[in-house]
């Protein structure tokens, strides 16, 4: 039985989230239903990451296994066809070996977050970005964002209802950029905790504030406890950006 790689891109926006749930659309239940239609054949998929309601993806990965053999071009445009007027496509689809998972077989996890800090609302970017009616220390950001860098146990920024057996994680990366009124954070990590990018970030928008300092961060993390952590960040700013893997996973 032939497996597939997809690469997708979502706007995360009417989305209950990634992951199919027992009453609303899901990003995964969409997929399945333009294979199915497709196919005629039904495909378990299976992604990278489990991204929340209005979370959105520039670069998920997912995988799922049909009958017979297609070619990955007309898998990739039959999906795109049959997913309209949804707003998710497939941008790349590929033949994989069948011991490759989109979620257990990735060596790195890259999410972006952006803050529009201005006293005027988006237009183009609602639903996108995090709108934040006033101006944010974005030096003071950057500074503070590297504390969180490095091995650590992730409790104070991990959802309540996360499922993860161990809040041990290793963030590889979380920097800080300005664009003129928006602020880029980015995230890198082979895995992360439920809500942990959008907890920190929530945190890191307090240093932007003010309120907090690049110690307060710090002792936050060192506290492992949720009730260190500041207000989550709203799903409009998170994008699943990448998600790698090694070449023994992608090819036979």
């Amino acid at each position: 039985m032939p497996r597939y790689r997809l690469a997708i891109e979502y706007d995360g926006t009417p989305f209950v989230g990634w992951q199919i749930q027992s009453a609303g659309t899901s990003v995964q239940g969409a997929l399945e239903t333009a294979i199915l239609k497709l196919t005629g054949s039904p495909a378990g998929i299976r992604g990278a990451g489990r991204t929340d309601a209005g979370v959105h993806a520039r670069g998920q990965v997912a995988h799922f296994d049909i009958e017979k053999e297609w070619p990955a071009s007309r898998l990739r445009d039959g999906i795109n066809f049959y997913l309209k007027p949804q707003p998710i496509v497939v941008i790349d689809c590929a033949e994989v070996p069948g011991n490759f998972d989109a979620r257990f077989s990735a060596t790195a996890r890259h999410y972006l977050y952006r803050i529009l800090a201005r006293r005027s609302p988006p237009a183009l970017d609602r639903n996108r970005v995090w709108w934040v009616p006033r101006k944010l220390d974005g030096e003071a950001m950057r500074d503070a964002a590297s504390a969180l860098v490095g091995r650590h146990d992730f409790t104070t920024f991990r959802a309540a209802q996360c499922q993860a057996k161990s809040p041990l994680r290793t963030l590889d990366r979380f920097d800080v950029s300005l664009d003129g009124e928006e602020i880029r954070i980015t995230a890198s990590a082979r895995s992360f905790l439920h809500n942990q990018v959008r907890s920190m970030v929530g945190s890191l928008k307090l240093v932007g504030d003010g309120k907090w300092t690049r110690d307060d961060l710090r002792q936050a993390l060192e506290a492992r406890n949720r009730t260190a952590c500041g207000p989550v960040a709203p799903a409009s700013g998170l994008y699943l950006m990448a998600v790698d893997y090694g070449p023994s996973a992608t090819t036979d």
